[in-house]
């Protein structure tokens, strides 16, 4: 019997936490893994710079979703590190916050069905798309832990803290800091440092 394709979730407390660089790290040990990078967007700029990443003029009721090297490959963009880590197909979910679930399961959809498996970045779309296995990544500095990312937390079955050296037990007590003020009682989740990536895939694997 032909098994589904893994969905393997990298989602993170807050923007800039990491999450691209883990998922390519990921992709680069995970040989025929395709990819989806979700991206919420707003009806207005996104506060930065709105010619190099506002996605309000992709935006429609319907989610976007554009998939294939010719409709996502932009170098030095998200999409276009995926590729360049090796990425077997990558997808590119462009969504408001209401429809970013639903984006998300049209670009499952698209995933090859002999694949071994698709990493997925993103968080909020957790609340209602299950996945295989979901690693929540936290930066060593972080300051931040948004309420999307708090709620979907106890979903996580890995703990990633990006830019910390293992034991940084400054940059652990600061996790959970962060999940103490939004209040997130479930367990911490086994730790992974930059030197564990392998262990991490060992652990994607087998679940």
């Amino acid at each position: 019997m032909r098994h589904a394709p893994k969905i393997v979730a990298v989602s993170g407390f807050s923007s800039g936490a990491g999450k691209t660089s883990l998922a390519c790290r990921l992709l680069e040990r995970l040989a025929g893994w395709e990819a989806i990078k979700v991206t919420k967007g707003h009806y207005r700029s996104c506060g930065k710079d709105p010619q190099a990443c506002c996605v309000s003029h992709l935006l429609a009721d319907a989610p976007l979703v554009l998939s294939g090297r010719e409709a996502t490959y932009a170098a030095g963009k998200d999409t276009g590190r995926f590729w360049d880590a090796g990425a077997a197909n990558v997808h590119w979910v462009v969504a408001t916050k209401e429809r970013v679930a639903d984006g998300v399961r049209d670009a499952l959809a698209r995933v090859a069905p002999d694949r071994p498996g698709v990493v997925v970045e993103g968080t909020g779309f957790l609340k209602s798309v299950a996945a295989d296995y979901v690693v929540m990544v936290a930066g060593a500095d972080g300051r931040e832990l948004k309420a999307s990312a708090a709620a979907v937390c106890g979903l996580a079955r890995a703990r990633y803290l990006f830019g910390a050296e293992p034991g940084d037990a400054a940059a652990l007590d600061r996790v959970r800091e962060l999940l103490a003020s939004r209040r997130v009682e479930a367990p911490l989740p086994p730790v992974f440092f930059e030197p564990d990536i392998a262990r991490l895939v060992d652990a994607v694997n087998h679940r």
